[in-house]
């Protein structure tokens, strides 16, 4: 009988050694999981936004300019946050109806579609964040300039309204 409890208590404590054990082996994996990196902005670029009819700026933008396949599918995911007059210009090489979403990105957006001439055929405006929801161009675009959401509004941007820009 004594061996009995004694076998009972040893194979409790035994658990409970076993279990502080692996809590403490897991906790330590978690903090030796790298941090994640925190992507900065690079300015690549300048971009003008115009309205229709008129040569006066709208708003200057300090861009990021994407162009090759891993850059159009990156995109501004992983990002944290984006200054007002920072945005994201993805150029393609032929004008064909254009489709994005917010799969890992965590920051709302409007998302802009232009034509090969620049001008503003389609807006999808407060592009919810992390959405696998297709946003679709509606239209032919080569460009596509992603903002802050809520910018479209407040700088009364539609379609006909065009950009231009050079790179660095």
């Amino acid at each position: 009988m004594k061996s009995r409890k004694l076998l009972i208590k040893t194979i409790a404590l035994s658990t409970v050694s076993f279990g502080l054990l692996y809590t403490v082996s897991c906790k330590e994996k978690e903090n030796s999981l790298p941090k994640p990196v925190e992507i900065s902005f690079t300015k690549e670029g300048e971009l003008m936004l115009y309205k229709k009819n008129t040569d006066g700026v709208v708003q200057t933008l300090a861009i990021e300019i994407a162009t090759n396949d891993y850059e159009h599918q990156t995109g501004l995911m992983y990002r944290q946050s984006m200054d007002t007059f920072q945005g994201m210009l993805f150029i393609f090489k032929d004008s064909k109806p254009r489709y994005f979403y917010m799969k890992n990105t965590y920051i709302p957006l409007d998302i802009i579609y232009l034509d090969k001439e620049k001008t503003i055929v389609s807006i999808q405006e407060n592009a919810k964040p992390m959405s696998e929801t297709t946003l679709p161009s509606n239209a032919n675009a080569m460009y596509v300039l992603e903002i802050n959401a809520g910018l479209v509004e407040k700088w009364n941007l539609e379609v006909g309204d065009y950009i231009q820009y050079h790179a660095f």
